[in-house]
């Protein structure tokens, strides 16, 4: 059950890095005690917390799902095709002008705000005041490592700017140098809590977990040109820090895989699972966005009736746009993994409401049990827009997962939103980080090898374990099974070199299919560029 109660503020999300968002009331009027009362100051934190809320819970988790090998974006003889927004980042054709490629306008708007209250607790020097500042340079770094993991070259806004002031972007490198200097600088000031408490916001952990995931992938963030990237030849300077860090989450204690694999992504998870170290909480009610369902889910349904394997009486149509590719698809076939049941394919059956186990009843549609495939067909014709036509045949094309299945119930009364939590950070990542970055010739520490930290994965999801020390292909293909749907496989991909490969349309025999490195990152938004006029879009496009 959750128990957390949010608390959200009115302030308007900045459009761009350049904006600069007036909260509502001084802070300092809240409440007398200001700052020493934590409930004012919680109040004002939260606008700060959670502004990439809405961009995780639906665009920028398309985005990175399409541009990976997980799945492909389908329309429906016109139907979600919406001028190609999940066409181009299935073929690597990203566009500068496509609405759900623009998550910088609310993490511009979020490092704003935490801006603001940084300057503002910087007047007074009560450990409290320090806590909150250590609290608001991490949520800042993060956001600043979305941005230059997502656009590439960034500006650092690690202030307030005056209207008209010219912004300048910076060298990738420098920003990851940006961010670790943050991260490191707040450590030492920054809960070393695990609860109810700190759920959902920054602690020690979260930040030594971004420090993972920045030092893994910081042979990719420095190596100046985007596209000269290489895992066979680019230096990783960093792996060592990778693993120190690694080892002092796991020392902590606090966290483990103790949860049931399936049951942890459920929309009943929160703070009580043990794997997560950072998540973004959702409520279908007060903390809405989270969309990954109407995705996911089979698109064609009788409003007010049940409604396929979800069990749920719908009121709103749902996409059903999301095909797993079918390379993706043949990952989930190890014997016994539990993960195996987050991935629907072949007939479909109906779940449990409450617990989403598959039952024994067949999910009949249109006379007969439904039945998903794993080849991906489309329309003839269909190329440009990944039309795989508006009939029975087209809506089932691709396997579909239900990892983040949601209460059904919740999902018809409140226009699909679902209460599932999105883990960000968790320790089954850093688990097989630290193997990783082993392989890759960090000095093995605590008696740990990359084949032992990859069978507590195996063990923990009941799949069977290796003898051997695994591949880099066989951790990678391990980051899929276990990470799939938690928007990090783009980043994987890249750090491994097999972003440019082929899988789903994404082939050189599809017509459009783009293989630029340059497309490693994405197009600086039209919106943004418009505010910048100083600014030169990314190369490539």
């Amino acid at each position: 059950m959750k128990t957390i109660k949010y608390i959200f503020a009115t302030a308007l999300i900045a459009l761009a890095a350049s904006s600069c968002t007036d909260l509502d009331v001084d802070v300092k009027s809240k409440l007398i005690d200001y700052p020493n009362s934590e409930i004012a100051l919680e109040g004002k934190m939260a606008d700060a917390y959670y502004a990439f809320r809405k961009q995780l819970g639906n665009n920028y988790n398309r985005y990175q799902t399409f541009s990976s090998d997980e799945a492909s974006g389908l329309s429906f003889d016109g139907d979600y095709y919406d001028g190609a927004e999940n066409v181009n980042p299935t073929l690597h054709t990203f566009q500068a002008n496509n609405t759900p490629g623009n998550w910088w306008s609310d993490l511009a708007g979020g490092i704003t705000k935490c801006n603001k209250l940084i300057n503002e607790l910087s007047a007074d020097s009560s450990a409290l005041s320090k806590r909150y500042i250590a609290n608001l340079r991490t949520v800042r770094a993060f956001y600043h490592f979305i941005l230059m993991d997502s656009y590439g070259d960034v500006p650092i806004l690690n202030k307030i700017y005056d209207d008209g002031e010219a912004i300048e972007r910076q060298p990738r490198k420098t920003v990851a140098e940006f961010i670790e200097k943050e991260l490191l600088e707040s450590l030492p000031n920054l809960s070393t809590a695990s609860d109810a408490s700190t759920y959902g916001k920054p602690n020690k952990w979260m930040a030594e977990a971004l420090l993972v995931k920045l030092y893994m992938n910081w042979g990719v963030y420095t190596c100046g040109n985007v596209a000269d990237y290489d895992p066979t030849t680019t230096t990783n300077t960093k792996l060592n820090d990778a693993v120190k860090y690694c080892d002092d989450i796991i020392k902590s204690g606090l966290f483990n895989l103790s949860d049931n694999y399936r049951k942890k992504f459920l929309y009943n998870n929160g703070y009580q699972i043990k794997d997560f170290i950072y998540a973004m909480p959702y409520d279908c009610v007060s903390a809405q966005g989270m969309l990954y369902g109407r995705y996911r889910t089979f698109r064609k349904i009788d409003l007010g009736k049940p409604t396929g394997y979800y069990s749920g009486k719908m009121k709103n149509s749902c996409a059903g746009i999301c095909a797993m590719n079918p390379e993706f698809a043949d990952l989930f076939t190890l014997k016994g993994d539990e993960r195996n049941k987050c991935v629907l394919g072949g007939k479909v059956f109906m779940h449990d409401a409450i617990t989403g186990d598959e039952t024994s009843t067949p999910y009949i549609y249109n006379g007969s049990q439904l039945e998903f495939t794993k080849t991906l067909t489309l329309k003839a014709g269909g190329e440009a827009q990944l039309n795989a036509g508006a009939t029975p045949d087209g809506w089932r094309q691709g396997y579909r997962s239900i990892k983040f299945y949601p209460n059904p119930t919740e999902y018809s009364e409140y226009s699909r939103n679902q209460s599932n939590d999105v883990p960000i950070f968790r320790y089954a990542d850093i688990l097989l980080e630290k193997a990783e970055a082993i392989l890759r010739g960090a000095t093995a520490t605590n008696g740990d090898t990359p084949q032992s930290l990859f069978n507590q994965i195996r063990a923990y999801v009941n799949a069977p374990l290796l003898d051997h020390t695994p591949s880099l292909k066989e951790l990678l293909d391990e980051r899929g099974r276990e990470f799939f749907d938690e928007n990090w496989r783009r980043n994987d991909m890249i750090r491994f070199g097999t972003f440019e490969s082929e899988y789903g349309f994404h082939r050189h025999d599809f017509p459009g299919a783009n293989f630029d490195k340059s497309h490693r990152i994405f197009p600086v938004p039209q919106a943004v560029m418009d505010e910048n006029t100083n600014w030169k879009q990314n190369a490539g496009y």
